[in-house]
C-alpha cells in the first residue's frame, strides 16, 4: 500500500491550503473564543467549505457527494487540524453522516445525505454515556410507541450536540442496541453546552421520553456504531496529524530564528537531538493515519487494529508535539500570546475524544489475540 499522496490528493491538499489558510487561520478560533460566539463556529465560513463540495466527500453521488473516499476527506481534515479550524466536519461528516451512510435505509440516506453535503444539515452522533469513552456502555432506553419511539437517557460529550439539527442517538430496545434519529428542539430532549478546555464544542444531552425514529433497523445499532467510531477515530486522526505538524514546523522555524548565547537556539546540538527525534514521531504517526484512511477506502478486515493504532500514535504524538512546543518556546510559550499553547490545549482533548492512547492500545492488544 502506497503512503503518499497520490496527484489528485496533493491537488486537493493544496486547494484545501490556501482555503484554509485564508479562512480559517487560527486569528479566527481565538476570535470565535474570546467573543464566547453560542455557536463555536463561523456559519459564513462552513457555508463556503461546503460549497467547495467538502462536506459531501466521502458519500455517494447520488446524495449530493464528491464519491471520493476518507483518503480525501482526511487530507481536508489535516489542513483544518494545522490552523485549529473549528468547524462541525468531524461531527457531522464522520461521525452523523458515516451512521446515516451506513445504517439508514434508502429514503433516509436521501433525505438526510443530500442535506449534509448541501450544508443545509448539521447532525451529532450520541452515544457516550460514561465519564471515560466507554461505546459498549448503553444505558439510554427506546420504548416503542405508534411506529415510532421514545428515548430515555443521558449521553455526555456530545460533539457539536448544541448546534445540530439532529441528533443520532443509540439506545436499546427489546430488538437490541439501534441508533435513532431525534430532532432538535423534540418534546423531552435537552441539550447543555459544555466549553472545553481547547474552547471546542460538546454537550450534554438528557432524554426524557423523546420522540425518535429508528435509524434503518434497531436491532443492527451496535454493530453499526462500532464501524462508526473506527472510521471517526481515524478522521480524528487526520485531524490530530495537521496539529502535530504545524507544533512541529512553527517550532522549527523559532529554534532558527530565536538568538540566545550569540547563537541561533537550532544550532544547540542537545535541541537539535529533540527535533530530530521528533520528527521520526511524526512521519511514524502520519504513516499510520495514512494507512488507516486508505483501509476504510478499501474496506480492509483491518480498519479495527489500524483505527486503534492510528488513533493511539496520534494521541501519544500530538501530546508529545504539544509539550515539546511550549517547552522549546520557552516562557513565551507559556502564554495566551503564543500560539503554540493553543496546539496543546487541543491535544488534550483531542486524546480523550472517542478513545485515549491505553484504551487503543488496550484494544489493539485484544483484537491481535492478546
Amino acid at each position: 500500500m502506497s503512503l503518499v499522496l497520490t496527484e489528485e490528493q496533493e491537488l486537493l491538499r493544496d486547494t484545501a491550503r490556501d482555503f484554509v489558510q485564508e479562512n480559517f487561520p487560527v486569528k479566527a478560533f481565538r476570535e470565535l473564543r474570546d467573543a464566547r460566539d453560542p455557536d463555536g463556529f463561523d456559519r459564513k465560513r462552513w457555508a463556503e467549505l461546503c460549497e467547495l463540495g467538502w462536506a459531501g466527500i466521502p458519500f455517494d453521488e447520488a446524495y449530493g457527494g464528491a464519491g471520493l473516499g476518507y483518503a480525501e476527506l482526511g487530507v481536508v481534515l489535516e489542513e483544518l487540524g494545522r490552523t485549529l479550524a473549528a468547524t462541525p466536519l468531524l461531527a457531522t461528516v464522520a461521525l452523523g453522516g458515516g451512521a446515516v451512510a451506513l445504517a439508514g435505509n434508502e429514503t433516509q440516506k436521501k433525505e438526510i445525505l443530500s442535506e449534509v453535503c448541501a450544508g443545509k444539515r448539521l447532525l451529532a452522533l450520541a452515544f457516550q454515556e460514561t465519564l471515560h469513552f466507554s461505546p459498549g456502555v448503553v444505558e439510554t432506553t427506546a420504548v416503542a410507541d405508534a411506529g415510532a419511539f421514545r428515548l430515555t437517557g443521558t449521553k455526555r460529550f456530545v460533539l457539536d450536540g448544541h448546534i445540530a439539527h439532529t441528533l443520532i442517538v443509540s439506545a436499546k430496545s427489546e430488538k437490541g442496541v439501534g441508533l435513532f434519529l431525534v430532532d432538535a428542539g423534540a418534546e423531552g430532549l435537552t441539550i447543555e453546552r459544555t466549553n472545553n478546555v481547547d474552547s471546542r464544542n460538546a454537550a450534554t444531552v438528557t432524554l426524557a421520553g423523546a420522540p425518535a425514529q429508528a435509524l434503518g433497523d434497531p436491532a443492527r445499532g451496535g454493530q453499526v456504531l462500532e464501524v462508526v467510531l473506527d472510521q471517526g477515530a481515524i478522521a480524528l486522526s487526520a485531524e490530530m496529524l495537521g496539529g502535530i505538524q504545524e507544533s512541529f514546523d512553527r517550532t522549527l522555524i523559532y529554534l532558527k530564528e530565536r538568538d540566545q548565547f550569540g547563537a541561533k537556539i537550532g544550532s544547540f546540538q542537545a535541541l537539535k537531538h529533540r527535533a530530530a527525534d521528533w520528527f521520526c514521531e511524526v512521519e511514524l504517526a502520519r504513516s499510520i493515519v495514512l494507512q488507516a484512511l486508505r483501509a476504510v477506502d478499501t474496506g480492509g478486515d483491518d480498519v479495527a487494529k489500524l483505527a486503534s493504532a492510528a488513533k493511539a500514535r496520534s494521541s501519544d504524538v500530538y501530546l508529545h508535539s504539544g509539550e515539546e512546543g511550549v517547552q522549546l518556546f520557552g516562557g513565551i510559550g507559556m502564554t495566551d500570546e503564543e500560539d503554540i499553547g493553543l496546539y496543546l490545549k487541543r491535544a488534550r482533548v483531542a486524546e480523550l475524544t472517542l478513545g485515549d492512547g491505553g484504551y487503543h492500545r488496550d484494544r489493539y492488544a485484544t483484537l491481535e489475540g492478546y
